[in-house]
């Protein structure tokens, strides 16, 4: 009796295990299905890796030609049209104070160059592209300058040249890097359906994406906000008006925010979200909606030996 009945229980097990489908045996629709939520993560990051791409490239184009939208994106504007001080005799008659020493009336400082135009024209003229280009203000106004005439400008700014040459190299090579791998992962974040090791390797370059980015956002806002700071306590006597562009300083730290968001989904995907390769071997289940309501067994997972399997 004891071994008829041991017998029926066994039959009984193979027959409820026989009601769901084996992970080995799922279809790659079944396999698709299972791992949907972890694709619609990992199509999220190549969303924001795109939307950051799309504003990287609006900050990289900024004051490269003298078009509508480019002219208006700029890091800093260096304001001119008074640098003659009001104690002058008759400056206050003069429409533009920088016009009759030879000069512009401000100067917009891009990634790759500047523009340049007077008050009652806009931008007139920007400078051709140049790679690891550097804002030079006092290059810029003596190369401007009539001939004869000269201006003094004062210490604040001269001293801080050689730490803007500097970094400015800097800030142009982590902006251009930058682009290039957030555009580069766009295309290569999809892979981390497969399984959490690509994920793992997607998400270290991810991270460094968004490293080169935030590192370059951050030295042109302490860079522009020291320069403004400075051409503001230039004294009384020159007058040199600096802004910030905020177009600009918008633009980069949108492409930022969105890089770190991407970084931090990849990292995620590493641990969470059944991958194909999960299911396929059994480790995890994902939707359950895969399985048409029938459940796989994740008890037995499949051995992987050496040689001929044991029957």
């Amino acid at each position: 009796m004891f071994g008829r009945k041991k017998k029926t229980n066994d039959v009984a097990s193979d027959e409820t295990l026989s009601d769901g489908p084996h992970p080995e045996n799922l279809s790659k629709a079944q396999v698709k299905r299972a791992t949907r939520t972890r694709k619609t993560f990992a199509l999220m990051t190549s969303f924001f890796l795109l939307i950051s791409i799309i504003f990287l490239i609006l900050v990289e184009i900024g004051c490269t030609y003298n078009r509508a939208v480019l002219r208006d994106i700029y890091f800093l504007n260096l304001d001119l049209s008074h640098i003659i001080p009001a104690s002058v005799p008759n400056a206050v008659l003069i429409n533009t104070i920088a016009q009759t020493v030879g000069l512009h009336d401000f100067y917009r400082v891009g990634l790759w160059g500047f523009c340049e135009g007077y008050l009652n024209q806009g931008v007139t003229d920007c400078t051709k592209p140049q790679t690891l280009y550097w804002f030079n203000p006092v290059q810029i106004l003596l190369n401007q300058l009539l001939s004869g005439a000269s201006i003094a400008l004062p210490t604040q700014i001269t001293d801080v040249l050689d730490l803007v040459r500097v970094v400015s190299h800097w800030m142009f090579g982590l902006f251009l890097s930058g682009a290039c791998l957030v555009f580069l992962m766009i295309f290569l974040t999809p892979l981390s359906v497969y399984s959490r090791w690509l994920a793992f390797f997607v998400s270290i370059f991810t991270f460094l994406a968004a490293l080169l980015i935030t590192v370059a956002s951050v030295i042109a806002t302490v860079m522009f906000i020291i320069f403004q700071n400075r051409a503001a306590n230039a004294g009384s006597d020159i007058n040199i008006e600096a802004s910030i562009g905020t177009e600009m300083f918008v633009f980069m730290w949108i492409a930022s925010a969105f890089a770190i968001l991407a970084w931090l989904i990849q990292m995620g995907l590493c641990c969470c979200c059944a991958s194909r390769r999960d299911v396929k071997r059994g480790k995890k289940m994902g939707s359950k909606k895969a399985y048409d309501g029938h459940v796989p067994d994740m008890s037995e997972k499949p051995k992987r030996r050496f040689g001929r399997k044991k029957t």
